[in-house]
């Protein structure tokens, strides 16, 4: 199966092209510009690189989020419109759980991150198992502090990753001690081709009812919401 992943869920834009057990192609930048702007030119280009065409694609992977609410709703935006007009499957999957894909080579428990300011992250735990990657604790928007407690109390090596790990590596530092391990910088740009392989194993979402997953609302929703009360 020829499967296209799309990632437009945080700075990182990530395109891939992946069959079966093999990677095809992949486009990764980690830069502040517009994704709207750039992401369907880094399908083109791919695509057109690796002499595909879109009607050879068998299935759409994207990033559901969490992350930037702009970025979140481009990537399934895009990936909805393509699966819905090439009439092929369609899949989401998490952004943490692409993001803590690269610690496959570690033993212990793995904690992606992105920061979702006001000293809160979005985060969830991992772990590699004989079954693949499985999730010790669901993707959630928590405050650091509380989200480093509870992994102190869990008493097991943890690795922490992420482009955003930096904001914070000072309370990881202070709360988690030498329990805690911080990723090398290679290892936290998400990788589009995790997210493609991945997904080729999941099953197809309907492409209406698939949605962003932002786990929170954003500021301007909850505030409304809050007027209404």
């Amino acid at each position: 199966m020829k499967a296209l992943a799309i990632d437009t869920t945080n700075n990182v834009l990530g395109i891939a092209l992946v069959e079966e057990e093999r990677v095809i192609g992949e486009y990764i930048t980690n830069l502040k510009k517009n994704h709207s702007v750039r992401a369907m030119p880094a399908i083109e280009q791919l695509l057109n690189d690796c002499d595909v065409s879109p009607k050879q694609l068998e299935k759409i992977i994207v990033a559901t989020g969490p992350g930037s609410y702009t970025g979140v709703r481009i990537g399934v935006s895009i990936a909805k419109t393509m699966a819905w007009s090439l009439q092929i499957p369609i899949v989401g999957i998490s952004s943490l759980e692409v993001l803590a894909a690269n610690g496959r080579f570690f033993s212990g428990y793995i904690s992606p991150l992105f920061d979702a300011r006001r000293g809160q992250v979005y985060t969830g735990l991992y772990q590699y198992t004989n079954e693949g990657l499985v999730t010790i604790e669901a993707d959630q928007n928590i405050l650091l502090v509380d989200w480093l407690s509870m992994l102190k109390e869990k008493n097991e090596r943890i690795l922490l990753l992420g482009n955003d790990v930096v904001i914070h590596k000072e309370s990881i530092v202070h709360i988690l001690g030498t329990m805690g391990e911080i990723a090398q910088v290679v290892h936290n740009n998400p990788r589009p081709s995790e997210l493609g392989i991945i997904g080729l194993n999941r099953e197809a979402q309907d492409v209406h009812s698939l949605v962003p997953n932002y786990i929170r609302l954003a500021e301007a929703e909850a505030k409304w919401l809050e007027q209404q009360k």
